[in-house]
């Protein structure tokens, strides 16, 4: 059994994978006052009991690296993933110069499209893989080095974030976009590999800004898409065929993955879903038990 988990942050993004083996891996954060203490005491509780950890950075902007001070120095980060870049900002925050010195250093490991690593993707005779692979950025596409130079120049760096894939052996497949934007997209969209996936975490937290072009949401025809925290008034509710959890109503979601099924579980005793199935007897402590998704219908 593995677990993602997608916390409930406010105007941001934070996520890891309690993998079936011994890895663990977080993406992106975004810690405040009230939720730093709590957020650390769980991921220390889950990485005590892992070998190899990793912090995924999609990109530099405060909602998905703030309070990464913090994850280094309460959680440790003894890998560091994130697209190479020279971003830069008017204004540098403590995270952001923490992020610039992490990916700059011994730590960092740069990602893209088709990148191995051992534990990311590869496992031994002792270690399991991740089953994480990179689907992009492809660092010889023009359309990305466009955004380099741009974000060189202090523009923004959503569309530096890179596209993963988390696969279990015989059970889900989960597929983040960070923060890219619909134009770029559209101008990526034969460049990429776009794979069937079972969970969707939307890209820039589900904002009308980042609506998935139709013909990449076709290819990857998404069992679940995660909307996610942002007003509301900027977010993209309505995406036709496919069904939706809500993650400013829903609160922390987690996804319990086993062999062909996800058992779903939500911060908010009140919200609900009317397309997973009902499977008795199953809980998890601190949350409510929404229903099941079958991955073989």
């Amino acid at each position: 059994m593995s677990i993602i988990k997608s916390f409930s942050v406010d105007n941001g993004d934070m996520f890891y994978i309690d993998h079936n083996s011994s890895n663990f891996t977080i993406i992106d954060c975004n810690l405040s006052d009230i939720n730093t203490d709590d957020i650390v005491s769980e991921l220390n509780t889950i990485k005590k009991n892992k070998s190899i950890s990793r912090f995924i950075s999609t990109h530099p902007d405060e909602d998905h690296i703030c309070g990464l001070t913090s994850i280094e120095k309460r959680v440790g980060i003894e890998n560091f993933y994130c697209v190479e870049n020279q971003t830069s900002k008017s204004e540098e925050t403590d995270d952001f110069k923490k992020y610039c010195e992490l990916k700059e250093s011994g730590k960092a490991f740069y990602i893209y499209k088709g990148v191995t690593r051992k534990y990311m993707n590869r496992g031994d005779k002792n270690i399991g893989s991740a089953g994480l692979s990179i689907l992009w950025p492809d660092i010889n596409n023009e359309h990305y080095k466009q955004e380099l130079e741009k974000v060189k120049d202090g523009d923004t760096p959503n569309n530096i974030s890179p596209i993963i894939k988390y696969s279990l052996e015989n059970g889900v497949k989960a597929l983040w976009m960070g923060d890219l934007e619909t134009d770029f997209m559209e101008c990526i969209s034969e460049d990429v590999d776009w794979p069937q996936v079972d969970i969707l975490f939307a890209p820039h937290h589900g904002r009308k800004s980042a609506k998935i072009p139709l013909e990449i949401l076709e290819r990857l025809n998404p069992k679940i898409v995660v909307i996610g925290e942002a007003p509301s008034e900027n977010l993209l509710y309505n995406i036709g065929k496919y069904k939706t959890m809500t993650q400013n109503s829903s609160k922390d979601i987690v996804f319990e993955c086993i062999s062909d099924k996800v058992h779903v579980f939500v911060g908010e005793e009140d919200y609900s879903v009317d397309y997973l199935e009902f499977e008795p007897g199953i809980t998890r402590d601190g949350l409510y038990y929404i229903g099941t998704l079958n991955l073989t219908k």
